[in-house]
């Protein structure tokens, strides 16, 4: 063992005062907590991403890292119960004449676990084959007592056009039939925070939206996503899963990985209410930026403006509106032509240069444990 190196961090009275917190010994950065007048010491650095433990909060004896809740014991490093293979560095640390001293020479080893990587991370390679199409609705309603959806039913339209007249593999994705949470903020945390798959996939296996990512990224050629009109904007459910899909687009800025490759996305929008242009470039900035293609005439729209709050009616005319009917399978059509150009390569892939928006690589802060 190294001979101790004691190094002074501050006054035991000032420390004491902030159960979790970050200091520096010298080059070293180390989180410091204090529970009952007990100081520990452990590394600064998650073993998972590398977050900041001494931004987090004590659960008990263990510090909470603030980025995606991994947890550490506060004196020993250990990992909690059931991740106990993962541990930092723990440092020896002790008051003398009021200061709080750590020694920088004989931490305990930093240790993780196997971890294998997420099916979702595994290279985005396409199956050999005609397109596949995919359709995703995401009006919200109580799926044990279902009710018609005009945006839902032209979706439904264009899948049975995809897979009859055109004899392609079909899916739909219903979002009110998923289960899956919120966004979470993690992007806002720090860059590196956001990852790939989506940081709650990897922690919660009970949240669904882990089947939109892997028919999205890793399956689907033609996506066809529907929506209602709400107050003039797509859908609560649209916002949930875009923003969930946030750490697609985040590949790309942070690291530089382009995870949609010739894509085609097609949209079916309908409401009570009106504002169909204005829920259009939303959708299409957002698949835009994720780099997707969209077809010439990319969406269909139905709308039976401001005033019309008989909805009853509003049903009945998608219902019996064939050439809505008829633009939900040409849009399809539309879609599925570009996409096979795209796939047999008689349109080039397109430079990556993102019109000045360049890859910004958020590096680890060096850890000196």
């Amino acid at each position: 063992m190294p001979a101790s190196e004691w190094i002074d961090v501050g006054a035991a009275a000032e420390l004491a005062g902030q159960a979790v917190q970050s200091v520096r010994a010298r080059t070293t950065r180390i989180t410091l907590t204090c529970k009952a007048g007990e100081f520990g010491a452990i590394a600064s650095t998650c073993n998972h991403v590398g977050g900041p433990l001494g931004d987090g909060t004590l659960d008990g004896d263990y510090v909470v890292c603030p980025w995606h809740y991994w947890k550490f014991h506060r004196t020993q490093g250990v990992g909690e119960p059931g991740y106990e293979a993962d541990r930092v560095p723990a440092y020896p640390v002790k008051v003398e004449d009021g200061r709080v001293l750590v020694d920088v020479r004989n931490p305990s080893k930093r240790t993780r676990s196997e971890h294998p990587p997420h099916p979702l991370a595994r290279p985005v390679e396409r199956a050999p084959g005609p397109p596949r199409v995919l359709g995703i609705g995401t009006t919200n309603m109580d799926m044990r007592h279902p009710r018609y959806s005009t945006s839902d039913a032209l979706l439904e339209t264009a899948l049975a056009h995809a897979g009859t007249a055109l004899g392609l593999e079909t899916h739909m994705l219903r979002l009110a039939e998923l289960s899956f949470r919120a966004c979470e903020g993690f992007y806002s945390k720090a860059a590196r925070a956001c990852t790939w798959p989506c940081s709650i996939t990897q922690m919660d296996k009970k949240d669904q939206m882990e089947q939109v990512y892997e028919r999205f990224v890793h399956w689907a050629d033609v996506v066809m996503v529907a929506t209602p009109i709400r107050w003039g904007a797509p859908s609560s459910l649209y916002y949930r899963m875009v923003e969930r899909m946030n750490c697609i687009q985040n590949q790309e800025t942070i690291a530089d990985r382009v995870l949609i490759q010739n894509k085609v996305v097609g949209l079916i929008i309908t409401g009570g209410q009106d504002n169909v242009q204005g829920v259009a470039g939303q959708m299409l900035g957002f698949f835009a930026e994720l780099g997707c293609h969209f077809p010439p005439f990319p969406y269909i729209a139905h709308s039976r403006g401001w005033s019309a709050e008989d909805m009853e009616n509003n049903v009945r005319a998608v219902q019996r509106s064939e050439s809505l009917h008829a633009g939900a399978r040409a849009l399809v059509d539309r879609a599925v032509d570009l996409s096979r150009s795209l796939v047999s390569g008689s349109i080039p892939a397109c430079a990556r240069e993102r019109g000045g928006r360049k890859a910004h690589r958020a590096e680890p802060a060096p850890d000196a444990d």
